[in-house]
């Protein structure tokens, strides 16, 4: 079937199965988990990086331990400078005292120098900032602030303390003013000394901003992809819901004989669902609607005849003196009135039918005691005339259905009336019921003229009646069938009617209705 334009532009392509749980799930979680991921690479990488820094200081500080005990004092400051000057490290020998005996900047100069943040510029403050909410987020504790002691002594470095403690190097992180790392380490002499190694390592910070930068760009990325997700839901959510919500309104107001309610037949989605239930609902409420204006026409046009008949009858009753005119004057109101009251009392049966049966509650009935009841109700309650009735009782609980008794009692009693209408003087009406397969089978044949084949779908409609010249006047409204039939399909069943097959002439109308499961009682 060809979709129209307006769902062509609704349709999805390559996300048409997926449900919008999984759509929405998927934006959200496809951010969370890049920023996620770049969280963890960028803790790790710094973390990495950091003990890689630390291990190269210790290092540094456990080789100038071991070289110092064998080289003269020249030879120790000469190599110190050097290898300060080549590391950009500070080197410094605490004596057994705890004095401090060399530092290798009053031979080389400073090798680095602590930034004031004062001086730096705004980006610089920016950075750092960054810094601090990045191990806010990461829980990274932070560390103490270095400050040079006011007097240089061993008992000014708590990790030269340690290190002298248990004769093994030890490092300790700090913070520059700047909130670059400032690395240190000690390590153990043998002649009982101790090398303290500290450098401000202002290329860990830059590795660790630039990695971060590269993240950022990736975030960006991320984040222009949400985006782009987030108006492929607007697209695939919004857009449909507020077209689906226009066709609502338009079937609100009424104004639009036909409105169209995109299907979206390719959607497999919430979505998808919702315009298929809506569009069925709309045509359900069209079709209803078309039902009730036809069945006023309906009702308008059959009141009329009894009411002109009536009205004509009274006028006459006021000009003619006669007494057998007056008398048959009067019959005709009575008949009149007969009809008018069978008619209306018709009319509120059809008209509350579908709404009696969509708030029913369903039992399990069993059609043998309920046809039973209904035959002998005609055989001693009413009048049949001259037609007999027959019913072959079936076996008790054979015939279950789910169903509502009077209702189904009103659609079979319908069938039998028309049927005993119909039939000739002594004629018989016979009633049967059995269950084949999953179904039971009411059947009611007469003996009367039979049904045309090219009415018999229109007897089912309402007011239609077709019936010979000369029938009781005011018996029958046309209703009948029509409210067996409605009940019939309310109990998702099915009714036609069809010549006998077993006499010469006569209509046999056949009631299917499911049978009820075999654990009902």
């Amino acid at each position: 079937m060809a979709r129209s334009e307006g769902e062509n532009d609704l349709a999805l392509r390559w996300s048409g199965r997926w449900s919008l749980t999984r759509r929405i799930l998927a934006v959200n979680v496809l951010t969370l988990v890049v920023i996620g991921l770049s969280i963890l690479f960028l803790d790790s990488f710094r973390n990495q990086l950091q003990d890689e820094r630390k291990d190269q200081t210790q290092m540094e500080a456990e080789l100038a331990a071991a070289a110092i005990p064998t080289l003269t004092p020249e030879a120790q400051a000469g190599l110190l400078a050097s290898i300060g000057q080549a590391t950009d490290s500070r080197f410094r020998i605490y004596g057994r005292g705890g004095r401090l005996r060399f530092d290798s900047w009053q031979a080389s100069g400073p090798t680095y120098r602590l930034r004031d943040p004062a001086e730096q510029p705004w980006t610089k403050s920016i950075a750092r900032f960054l810094d601090r909410a990045f191990n806010a987020i990461v829980g990274e504790p932070t560390p103490p602030d270095f400050e040079e002691p006011a007097v240089d002594r061993l008992s000014a470095w708590p990790e030269a303390q340690e290190a002298q403690r248990t004769r093994r190097a030890v490092t300790m992180v700090r913070n520059a003013p700047d909130l670059t790392p400032v690395l240190s380490a000690a390590a153990p002499v043998r002649n009982g000394e101790v090398v303290l190694v500290t450098s401000n390592d202002r290329n860990f910070t830059r590795t660790v901003r630039s990695e971060r930068r590269k993240l950022g760009a990736g975030l960006l990325v991320a984040t222009v992809l949400s985006l782009l997700l987030s108006l492929f839901l607007a697209r695939t959510i919004a857009r449909p819901l507020r077209r689906l919500a226009l066709a609502a309104h338009r079937v609100r107001q009424g104004r639009a004989r036909e409105v169209k309610v995109p299907r979206l037949p390719s959607r497999r989605d919430e979505i998808g669902l919702l315009a298929r239930s809506v569009s069925d609902m709309s045509q359900a409420l069209r079709q209803r609607i078309d039902n009730i204006e036809a069945f006023a026409a309906d009702v308008t046009h059959e009141l009329k005849n009894p009411l002109a008949s009536l009205r004509s009858a009274v006028d006459g009753l006021e000009r003619i003196g006669d007494p057998t005119l007056k008398a048959r004057l009067l019959e005709v109101v009575r008949q009149d009135v007969q009809r008018l009251d069978r008619l209306i009392g018709d009319i509120g049966e059809a008209a509350r039918t579908d709404a009696e049966l969509a708030r029913a509650r369903f039992e399990a009935v069993d059609l043998g005691g309920l046809i039973g009841q209904l035959v002998g109700g005609w055989e001693h309650r009413r009048t049949t005339g001259d037609v007999r009735l027959a019913f072959a009782r079936p076996r008790k609980n054979s015939a279950l259905v789910l169903g509502e008794p009077s209702r189904l009692a009103r659609a079979i009693d319908n069938i039998i009336d028309n049927a005993i209408s119909f039939s000739p003087a002594g004629g018989l009406v016979e009633v049967a019921v059995t269950r084949v397969g999953d179904e039971v089978l009411i059947r009611i044949d007469d003996e009367g003229p039979g049904v045309p084949p090219g009415v018999r779908e229109a007897i089912f409609n309402r007011f239609v009646s077709v019936r010979p010249e000369g029938g009781e006047f005011g018996r029958h409204s046309g209703l009948g069938l029509a409210i067996a039939k409605a009940i019939v399909k309310g109990h998702d069943g099915e009714i036609d009617v069809a010549d006998r097959d077993d006499a010469p002439s006569g209509a046999r109308f056949t009631i299917r209705l499911p049978a009820a499961p075999e654990t009902q009682p």
